[in-house]
């Protein structure tokens, strides 16, 4: 797919500068044969991504060391930007006592009530963003947009 003149590729740092910038992504495994999404919160630790959770999907599917995707956005109203930052890459449990330590002074508490003793890593291979204009609220409304609203109402 070509990218639009109102594209911007994100360098490597710039990449990182958002996701140290950012609390919440979306974690993106295959789970029994399928893609699924959760929204997690995360910090960073030596340039990796680490979650927490509790026994189930997430923990099952991240221990299969299978490949993983990850990805946060965000908007600019001032500027009329918006941003996207995907991380590729594959998760491990966090074991060792010594990382487990390193990894629990970054205060990394979880959202939802529950006890999520399981740190997850996920080790990056690639780290890819982009930068572009938003298109303006009138462009939205096209006459196949307008048909289809009309549809639901």
């Amino acid at each position: 797919m070509a990218a639009s003149p109102n594209d911007s590729h994100l360098s490597f740092d710039q990449c990182w500068e958002l996701l140290a910038a950012s609390i919440v992504g979306r974690l993106a495994l295959v789970v029994d044969g399928r893609p699924e999404i959760f929204p997690v919160n995360f910090v960073l630790e030596r340039r990796t991504i680490v979650f927490r959770t509790a026994a189930g999907t997430k923990l099952w599917a991240s221990a299969k060391q299978q490949p993983t995707a990850f990805e946060i956005d965000g908007y600019d109203p001032q500027a009329a930007e918006a941003w996207s930052v995907v991380v590729r890459g594959t998760t491990t449990l966090i074991e060792d006592p010594a990382e487990l330590s390193a990894v629990d002074v970054l205060n990394l508490e979880p959202w939802e009530p529950g006890t999520k003793r399981h740190y997850v890593r996920l080790s990056p291979l690639t780290l890819t963003g982009r930068r572009f204009r938003v298109a303006a609220p009138d462009v939205w409304n096209t006459r196949l947009h307008d048909e289809r609203r009309a549809s639901f109402e």
